[in-house]
């Protein structure tokens, strides 16, 4: 008898089915533990229909998951295991997702792997799977790996997908119908040149997500105060890092609340009224010669440069922030294409993508922010007596970004 399957619906593909063992593994408490994290972090700050989870993303993985190995053929065997796979791929994710993540001196994927190997979620999977083979794939190895972890995986296409929806932010809207259905596997994935189109469009989505939503000038900055504020508590002792996948969202909140730390209670409270520091100083990277080199400055030398600044205008250092958008990587870039029998890169293929690799600078910026009430006081700053920045391109037309001109 065919086994009966359970359905969740889903916000973003309506119905998902679920097997008898997937639902047990949603409702062990490791799993439900990510009802109460946040996928985008503290983003619902900045738009607030963002309070959507890591639970919700983790089941629209597998659904995706399941849909792109049916395409690939696959056998009923390893779609079970690929479902399972993106269904546990962020179950180790700390309290607000990535921020947490951005403090800890290891990536949530170790704490996944400790999830799945040392607690009684173990013991489950094990009558089914070998866990080894589960941890294989989360970490993008082995054959099957680049389906859940790759360049072009269905992880990302589902949170570009479920960010869009839930922040209102079009520019996350992929067809990612038409990226499945050219995808095959062939020592990694490998798109067909039917699904080139549908390609591009999930790359420039993602271009314009980054500065609209990931990479937001207060995303960053609430992002950096929350990072500050545990790192004084894991400082402290009072939290180990170890210990990260079991605490939810409300945890760390209620924990910051009680501190008897003063600097993290006033954090918290101001994350609490949105009393959110702004930007006294913001420099694109584009205006340097050479903005690679920006991601080569050291933490300590950004901490030194945020304490000579506090010292010259009399504050405490504390409330000096120095923070470098995240590198533009777009690793879908590196897609192969298969264009008769033959593979090519799909910058080499697509004039877009070759442009949004040029123009990946265009949007990062470096930016210094103090409280709002402190604001007034650093109209003069510069930036450039406190760190060893790159040489600015006086030549260049920052007026139109003419790479970016191109795409359209």
């Amino acid at each position: 008898m065919t086994e009966k399957r359970k359905f969740i619906r889903d916000s973003v593909y309506g119905d998902i089915s679920l097997s008898k063992f997937e639902t047990q593994v949603m409702d062990m408490p490791q799993f439900q533990r990510i009802r109460r994290i946040k996928q985008l972090g503290l983003i619902s700050l900045i738009y607030p229909g963002a309070n959507h989870t890591r639970f919700e993303h983790c089941i629209g993985t597998m659904n995706l998951a399941s849909k792109l190995g049916n395409e690939l053929d696959l056998s009923e065997d390893e779609v079970d295991l690929v479902r399972i796979s993106g269904l546990l791929h962020d179950i180790g994710h700390g309290p607000f997702s990535h921020v947490s993540e951005g403090v800890l001196s290891f990536p949530h994927e170790k704490l996944t792997e400790y999830v799945i190997e040392k607690t009684s979620m173990h013991d489950l999977l094990d009558e089914r799977f070998n866990t080894k083979d589960i941890i294989e794939i989360i970490h993008g190895e082995g054959h099957l790996g680049p389906i859940i972890s790759g360049e072009l995986d269905v992880d990302r296409m589902d949170y570009l997908l479920r960010d869009s929806h839930n922040t209102g932010v079009a520019y996350g809207v992929i067809d990612y119908e038409r990226i499945i259905s050219n995808l095959q596997l062939n020592d990694g994935l490998v798109l067909d040149i039917k699904g080139v189109q549908a390609a591009e469009g999930a790359l420039v989505s993602r271009y314009f997500m980054y500065p609209s939503v990931y990479q937001h000038h207060t995303t960053r900055i609430v992002n950096s105060m929350f990072r500050r504020a545990l790192k004084r508590e894991i400082d402290s002792g009072k939290i180990n890092e170890k210990d990260m996948y079991k605490y939810d969202d409300s945890d760390i909140i209620s924990l910051f609340r009680q501190s008897d730390d003063e600097i993290v209670r006033d954090f918290i409270n101001r994350l609490d009224n949105r009393i959110i520091p702004k930007r006294v100083k913001t420099i694109r990277l584009n205006n340097f010669k050479t903005p690679e080199k920006i991601y080569k400055i050291k933490q300590e030398t950004l901490r030194k440069a945020e304490e000579e600044i506090a010292e010259d205008f009399d504050m405490d250092k504390n409330y000096v922030f120095i923070n470098i958008a995240e590198y533009p990587r777009f690793d879908e870039m590196k897609t192969q294409v298969n264009v008769d029998e033959r593979l090519y890169p799909l910058t080499e293929i697509s004039n877009i993508i070759g442009a949004l690799s040029k123009a990946r600078f265009n949007i990062p910026d470096i930016s210094v922010y103090v409280p709002i009430e402190e604001k007034e006081r650093f109209d003069k700053l510069k930036l450039n007596h406190y760190l060893d920045l790159p040489e600015v391109d006086r030549e260049k037309f920052h007026g139109i970004h003419y790479d970016q001109m191109k795409l359209f």
